[in-house]
Order: structure tokens, then sequence, then C-alpha cells
């Protein structure tokens, strides 16, 4: 979410170039979902540059604007960070995963039976659509994202988690004031500590490709 169209396309652009830098420096195929996150950051904003360029509303870019910002991303993340840790860590990580697994359902099924709206505020686009229980679904969702990020044992994605929850508390206020929007700020740090996380990988025991 950036402050208008052409910041969104442009973020969105430059974002998902960092994924794609990403993906190509994979060694290991347990890293791809993590690694391909940027795109699909990227492919967010994009999206929402035609949510601006129809002035709101609930047509299908802001459907799949919220598709991809609450059931799609309360899954990936916890998913992408599971696959991605060694042994040892992936018991502690299959309690955000499941948490991930329940909120994004609850999420889509909204999403389904609800509609979905997006309202233009100055430099803000704010979206709208009835659930039961938010704030329910909101620790789901931190402890899905956020959490597996913490609990994921490996140092740089443990910082990438605390940018995440330093981040988003600080993007929300400015949102939340309708001052400007800055999450596509946030979504370009991440991708770029992201990308930091797949360069600095150890080299695969089995080439990307084969089985293991």
């Amino acid at each position: 979410m950036c402050w208008s169209a052409t910041a969104d396309l442009v973020a969105g652009a430059g974002v998902a170039a960092v994924g794609v830098a990403s993906v190509a420096r994979v060694r290991e195929r347990r890293d791809l979902p993590l690694a391909a996150l940027p795109l699909l950051l990227g492919a967010h904003q994009i999206v929402e540059s035609a949510v601006w360029h129809r002035g709101g509303g609930g047509g299908a870019a802001t459907v799949v604007w919220a598709v991809i910002a609450l059931p799609l991303l309360a899954l990936w993340v916890p998913a992408g960070v599971w696959c991605a840790a060694a042994p040892p860590a992936r018991p502690r990580l299959t309690v955000p995963l499941a948490v991930g697994t329940a909120t994004a359902a609850a999420l889509a099924h909204g999403l389904a039976t609800r509609p979905m709206t997006a309202e233009i505020h100055g430099r803000t686009v704010g979206y709208a659509f009835g659930l039961p229980h938010p704030p329910v679904l909101v620790a789901g969702y931190l402890l899905a994202t956020v959490g597996s990020l913490l609990l994921s044992g490996d140092r740089r994605l443990t910082l990438l988690g605390v940018l995440v929850a330093a981040g988003a508390l600080v993007c929300w206020a400015l949102w939340r004031l309708e001052f400007v929007s800055t999450w596509c700020a946030l979504a370009a740090v991440c991708s770029v500590v992201l990308f930091d996380w797949v360069r600095t990988r150890p080299p695969a025991r089995t080439p990307l490709g084969q089985v293991r």
C-alpha cells in the first residue's frame, strides 16, 4: 500500500524485481517460498495501483488485493518459514503454521461470503469487510506471520520479524491517521532483507532440481 497509484506501481515493480533476483539466487528448493515472497508483495502493490485508478469500490482489483493481503499471506509466510527452517526448528514452527492455516481459512470464508470495499482517503486506501471476532483474527495473523519469523531460529529471519513488527506498527499508525500510506516502504525493506537472506544461505547439499 502506497500513497498513490504511481507510487504503488513503481514500488511494486521494484519489489518484484528484488523477488526475481532472490529466486534466481536460491540454492535449495526449500528456500523458494520465502525467496518468492517479494514477488507476491510486488504483485500486491501493482494490484493496488489498479484500485487507485478505479477510485476504490468493490471490483476485481479490490478482491484480489484482499485475497493476497489476508488469507494468502497468513498461510504463505509461516509455510515458507517452516520449509526453510532447519529440522530442529520445525516442531515449534508447526504452531504458527497451524494458526496461519486456521486464520487463512477464516479470512477466505469471510471474503467469500461478505462484500469487500475500498475507499480512497487522501493519500491512503481503506479496505473494509465485516468479519466476526476481528481481534482474534488479527492476533492469529500476527502469530502466524511475525511469530513464525521470530521463532525461525535463523538470525536474519528473526531480524526480519523484528523489522516487520516495528515497521507494521509505524505504518499502521500513519495509515490509521489517514496521513500517508507507507506499507510499500516496509515491503521494500523486507524484500531487501530476504534477498540478503537468500544470498548468504549456505551452499545446497543437493543441487536444485535433483531429488533429495
